[in-house]
């Protein structure tokens, strides 16, 4: 590296000795209650088994930064990582300035969080640590924090806690300090503790004065185990591009936007981006991807035998961020519950319902961004449903992950290359085996992957577009005719061993229920089941309903013609029909 990495174990009464600063990049304050007494918990009892030992905090890196207030100079670190830890820190010095009775521990509590200013020696006043992330955070800092006695107005800090339209980093904040207030519940606890995490607790840090270097370290600590999102590394990369300060503060507020509205999700949305710039499996991490195939791609030259630079896909810096930001502008629109507005009608909703919730993988959601992307609403819920029919059906046949991730890069180059929706509609890239497809669906089905997902298909078919789709987080599947009945019951008299062998696991015998299913009951005969189980105690899905409704008993002919009317109806909605031979081989002979 260009500069000097500088290195260094600090104990905690050290660590506040310096002057940071939280950058307008970096992640919001997001640690919880479980977080902060996880932290509390681990130095106390540390501090009970052994109160002469050291106990090792964690880590922090640094971009050291020279600074010059008036006629003093001083050093102020840019915390790159670490920055939950050390507010925790911060905001534990503050519960125990305003709690404790010492003077001195107050004193010691008030030099840590802020130096006093004193005009005749020329000394500013000045946080430890500033906070960039957020203009409210810093007024926060200032009322509650930095404040003598802030921390005591518990009525303020239990309302901002609570106030999900609040900035996270200040809700969290002060769910942190009602979290440290309860655990200190008496001095002896704080006369324990406060000495050892001072002058016990230790923490390591690096630091570069260079950003490209301090980045850079900041991605290797990451591959060495610090819990690093590949996002937060994607962020600080780009946002250190932006030289304007006013700039990368209005891009800083855009990520946080979109971090703060995918949460843990936002990797998972950044490789959908990925694969639209891409259009080929990854081979690397997100990172990785991001840095050789959309900054610096290169191609393999034949001639030379070399790899040569291509153009890049993306610009580092504001490019970067307003692509994903219009992508997730889209997704939004896609994605947020009022998308019927886009149709006039639920079925764009309903549809998206059931595959988000049914599908089990998204690789369907790439192609979907970037035909939005290039065709807007024109042709929309026909494209959904293709994507639907082949990336479900590719699944049920079973094609490996990495065909159907080569399908959907399939489809976003023909969305790129063609110029309107018919054309992409008449292609071949929504092909899939119909009679491999028929063969399975209309076959013992229970205990496959795709049982739950064919089921919710045919419950929205039945369900309509008429209201929204919402089906419970919650669901089992259930045997009709069971799979183990008691040999006096009546499903015993009205099957065989080889019809229940042949018909209980196929479609027509499976319903869903709207929570775990009650294994006590399951086995009643059909006319206990049908009173006492399913009208009484379960939520019925509108499948079932018709069943109750229809079918007054469950013999083996009533099973056969509903499985008829199931499977006819499922086939159809991928486009396959049942010949006369197959329903003939369906009738009870």
């Amino acid at each position: 590296m260009a500069q000097t990495i500088e290195s260094k174990k600090l104990f905690v009464k050290d660590v506040f000795l310096r002057w940071y600063r939280i950058p307008e990049y970096q992640r919001p304050y997001v640690w919880e209650s479980d977080q902060v007494i996880e932290l509390l918990d681990d130095v106390y009892r540390a501090c009970e088994s052994n109160p002469d030992s050291q106990y090792f905090l964690g880590s922090m890196v640094l971009q050291k930064n020279e600074k010059k207030e008036g006629a003093t100079k001083y050093e102020e670190y840019d915390l790159l990582d670490g920055q939950q830890r050390l507010t925790t820190l911060f905001l534990i010095h503050a519960v125990v300035r305003d709690t404790t009775i010492s003077t001195t521990r107050q004193k010691t509590c008030c030099d840590t969080i802020f130096q006093m200013e004193n005009s005749d020696d020329n000394i500013p006043e000045r946080s430890r640590i500033v906070f960039d992330i957020r203009d409210k955070v810093r007024d926060f800092v200032d009322s509650y924090i930095k404040t003598d006695k802030g921390t005591s107005k518990k009525e303020e800090l239990t309302k901002l806690s609570q106030d999900l339209e609040e900035d996270i980093s200040i809700r969290n904040m002060s769910n942190a300090i009602l979290t440290i207030q309860a655990f200190f519940n008496n001095e002896n606890i704080v006369n324990k503790f406060f000495p050892f995490l001072r002058s016990n607790v230790l923490m390591i840090y690096v630091a570069a004065e260079d950003l490209e270097d301090a980045f850079h370290l900041f991605t290797v600590m990451n591959n060495r185990g610090i819990r690093l999102r590949n996002s937060d590394i994607l962020k600080a990369e780009n946002l250190a591009k932006i030289l304007d300060d006013n700039t990368r503060i209005k891009y800083a507020k855009k990520w946080e936007d979109m971090e703060g509205y995918f949460a843990e999700d936002f990797d998972a949305f950044l490789s959908h981006l990925r694969m639209i710039l891409v259009k080929q499996k990854a081979g690397y991490n997100l990172l990785k991807e991001y840095e050789e195939n959309i900054y610096a791609p290169t191609e393999f030259d034949r001639n030379t035998k070399k790899d040569i630079a291509k153009k890049p896909l993306l610009i580092k810096g504001k490019p970067t961020i307003d692509f994903i930001e219009s992508y997730y502008e889209h997704y939004k629109t896609l994605f947020d519950e009022d998308n019927e507005n886009l149709t006039n009608s639920f079925e764009l909703f309903n549809q998206l319902v059931l595959m988000k919730f049914g599908l089990e993988a998204d690789f369907w959601v790439a192609p979907l961004l970037r035909y939005y992307e290039k065709f807007k609403t024109a042709g929309l819920i026909k494209f959904l449903n293709l994507l639907d029919k082949k990336f479900s059906a590719d699944w049920i046949v079973g094609l490996t992950p990495t065909k159907r991730i080569e399908n959907a890069n399939i489809i976003i180059k023909k969305i790129d290359e063609l110029p309107n929706p018919q054309l992409l509609f008449e292609s071949q890239v929504f092909d899939f085996n119909k009679d491999d497809l028929k063969k399975i669906i209309s076959g013992s089905i229970y205990g496959r992957r795709f049982a739950r997902y064919l089921l919710l298909k045919l419950e929205l078919a039945y369900h309509g577009h008429t209201t929204k789709f919402t089906p419970p987080a919650t669901i089992s599947i259930e045997h009709i005719l069971p799979q183990t009945p008691k040999p006096s019951s009546q499903w015993v008299s009205d099957f065989t061993e080889s019809d229940r062998e042949k018909w209980t696991n196929r479609l027509g015998n499976l319903i869903l229920l709207s929570r775990k299913k009650n294994s006590a009951q399951s086995n009643l005969d059909y006319c206990d089941k049908r009173e006492k189980y399913f009208k009484k105690n379960v939520e019925l899905f509108s499948n079932s309903v018709r069943i109750f409704k229809i079918y007054a008993t469950w013999s083996l002919q009533d099973l056969v013609e509903n499985h008829k009317e199931t499977l006819q109806k499922t086939l159809e909605l991928y486009g396959i029909s049942l010949t006369e031979a197959e329903i003939s081989d369906l009738e009870i002979k």
